[in-house]
């Protein structure tokens, strides 16, 4: 009867950190240019629906007599500031100034809940004047295109919060992983704010 030795080895998930020299991006890098390539095609489909829409009714309301036009000024210039505190989280990490991090990651999630504040008082607005979804074809559009924009800023701060609270503790042993995931929850708040740049001006504006 013969015994042997075995050896259990740890399998860990490649180019988490560097690179991947096929493609030049680090896997979760690459998976976030996916996953937002598939949000384009989402809010570009429901922005085509507005549109035709628009074009094809006659009597298409001007979204400036129906929407506060000053809390969606306050509610533009809070997100713009959050996407420059996000930058500057990361900024932080690359200059290992981890106190500085949890300050901007912490401002940016302050000016999510800020967004999300104000748009609870335009909703509550509406619906005091008796505009739902179902009033017309464009509060429908306008309670689609700014209800789902507002789940993102949700997911958004559900992850920002983990990273900020219990998901820093990567950045005593992995420094660099926690940076670059960082990067990621950065590229995801940019596109968020950035939709908001074109819904602003879209819906409240023409």
């Amino acid at each position: 009867m013969s015994s042997g030795t075995s050896s259990s080895s740890i399998y860990v998930l490649p180019h988490t950190v560097e690179p991947n020299p096929e493609t030049g991006l680090f896997n979760a890098k690459l998976g976030i240019w996916l996953f937002l390539a598939s949000e384009v095609m989402l809010f570009g489909a429901l922005f085509s629906s507005y549109i035709l829409l628009r074009v094809s009714s006659v009597n298409w309301p001007l979204g400036s007599t129906i929407l506060n036009i000053p809390l969606g000024t306050l509610n533009t210039m809070v997100l713009i500031s959050s996407s420059v505190t996000m930058v500057m989280a990361w900024a932080s990490l690359k200059m290992k100034d981890f106190g500085k991090f949890k300050l901007y990651l912490g401002l940016t999630l302050l000016c999510a809940f800020i967004f999300l504040i104000v748009k609870y008082f335009e909703y509550s607005a509406k619906f005091h004047h008796h505009l739902f979804p179902e009033t017309s074809t464009y509060m429908a559009i306008y309670f689609t295109l700014t209800g789902l924009h507002g789940i993102h800023v949700i997911g958004g701060i559900i992850v920002n919060s983990y990273l900020w609270g219990p998901g820093s503790k990567m950045w005593l042993d992995q420094p660099e992983r926690f940076t670059n995931r960082i990067e990621i929850a950065g590229l995801y708040w940019h596109f968020v704010d950035l939709v908001w740049i074109f819904l602003f001006p879209v819906l409240y504006l023409l």
